[in-house]
């Protein structure tokens, strides 16, 4: 029998099921877990490879003749917002971000469970409760930050903190950017576009700590929701060759980008 370390990771390959992004198909993943000491140094390594990290497992799409999921990341030093991107920073400047430590709390719980009732009440985390909010917090083995938005009010400037939770992100860092695991919002705010309002935040606080990369997960052309991440230019995609650049205009480069 073939001895296998602890560090040395072992990957499987899920049943096919129906694809939750582009119907009639269906899709299966490659997934491996990411504990011990090492697993920031793995999941840094499986991101640059297309993975994507849920809870302590990495995942990437392994499906049968399909391709359609690319894995984006903006390139945070370069990327310039429209003026669509402006007028959204603008309707948000009442809004302040703190960073925090990946601490689960009943009031993030509430508008996460807000969230999924209003917009993906037959989605996969529908039935998801306090305990599994919590779970999807603490179950990182990886550098990973709550960033709570809040309504801005009269002592923010000084205190660094707002009042009313209206928006959260799980954000993962990396060695070379910052990583979007997952991000709610309150609902009844839709006319904020709160999730490209975090998008550009988190692409101004890579750019402040000096990270060349906001990762997105997943781009799906023809798929309502997840085709807005190719909005975000210039950035790149990962394409058998490497990484490619797609630049302001929508136009891709035939080289690769490491």
């Amino acid at each position: 029998m073939t001895q296998h370390s602890r560090d040395t990771p072992q990957f499987y390959l899920t049943a096919p099921s129906p694809c939750p992004y582009l119907p009639g198909r269906h899709e299966r993943k490659v997934f491996t877990h990411l504990v011990g000491d090492k697993a920031g140094d793995l999941n840094d390594l499986l991101t640059h490879g297309g993975f994507r990290r849920s809870q302590s497992i990495a995942y990437r799409p392994a499906c049968d003749q399909c391709r359609a999921c690319v894995s984006v990341r903006v390139i945070a030093n370069e990327f310039r917002p429209s003026r669509n991107f402006r007028k959204v920073l603008a309707r948000n400047a009442d809004i302040i971000g703190e960073q925090r430590t990946a601490v689960p709390t009943s009031e993030q719980y509430s508008v996460f469970r807000a969230y999924l009732d209003r917009r993906h009440r037959n989605g996969g985390m529908a039935d998801m409760t306090v305990l599994d909010y919590a779970m999807m917090v603490e179950d990182s083995h990886v550098e990973t930050r709550i960033i709570e938005y809040r309504k801005r009010n009269a002592d923010s400037a000084i205190t660094g903190r707002g009042d009313e939770l209206m928006a959260v992100a799980l954000t993962d860092v990396l060695s070379d950017g910052l990583s979007m695991v997952y991000s709610f919002f309150e609902p009844g705010l839709e006319a904020r576009s709160l999730g490209t309002f975090m998008i550009l935040d988190h692409i101004a606080r890579a750019r402040r700590q000096g990270l060349p990369y906001v990762y997105l997960g997943y781009w799906i052309e023809g798929s309502k929701k997840m085709d807005y991440k190719g909005r975000f230019l210039p950035q790149q995609r990962l394409a058998p060759s490497g990484w490619l650049r797609v630049d302001a205009s929508g136009e891709v480069l035939a080289e690769p980008q490491d």
